[in-house]
């Protein structure tokens, strides 16, 4: 077997790119444990849910704000300070709006990162999540976490 990589499209240092590329991802992205832990040691930022209204009834991640992604370029400086770190999530991986949040507040001016996964594996995973009436129900999935 080779481990040779595909010469189509190759570049001269795949090394390098690779590192480039996933250092630049990393950046941009963040997950749900990161961002629960995160929550849990006061780290400094805003979580933005950029779903729609009905969504959000639905359910959100506690201590997020609402802003759908539509929003975004009117509210950003109205409702968060410029040299807070924002971090964004829509539905779930089948969802783009929380790219598309994140564009707009990259475009505003703010330092963002996308939470891959979106609503749909933070509550997988088992976070806390609420609605108007309060915290809902916990349970994790066994195929995105650990269950004991």
């Amino acid at each position: 077997m080779t481990t040779d990589l595909p010469t189509s499209g190759a570049v001269a240092n795949p090394t390098v790119d690779a590192a480039a590329y996933f250092s630049a991802k990393l950046a941009c992205e963040t997950d749900p444990s990161d961002v629960y832990e995160a929550q849990e040691t006061g780290e400094r930022f805003i979580l933005v849910d950029v779903r729609g209204s009905d969504a959000w009834a639905q359910g959100r991640i506690p201590g997020a704000v609402h802003i759908p992604y539509r929003e975004i370029a009117e509210r950003a400086a109205l409702d968060i300070p410029l040299d807070m770190p924002v971090v964004v999530y829509c539905w779930s991986p089948g969802c783009n709006a929380g790219a598309k949040g994140a564009l707009a507040f990259a475009h505003a001016g703010y330092a963002v990162r996308e939470m891959i996964g979106g609503f749909e594996y933070w509550a997988r995973e088992g976070y806390p999540t609420e609605d108007a009436d309060g915290a809902l129900p916990r349970t994790r999935d066994r195929l995105v976490a650990l269950v004991r």
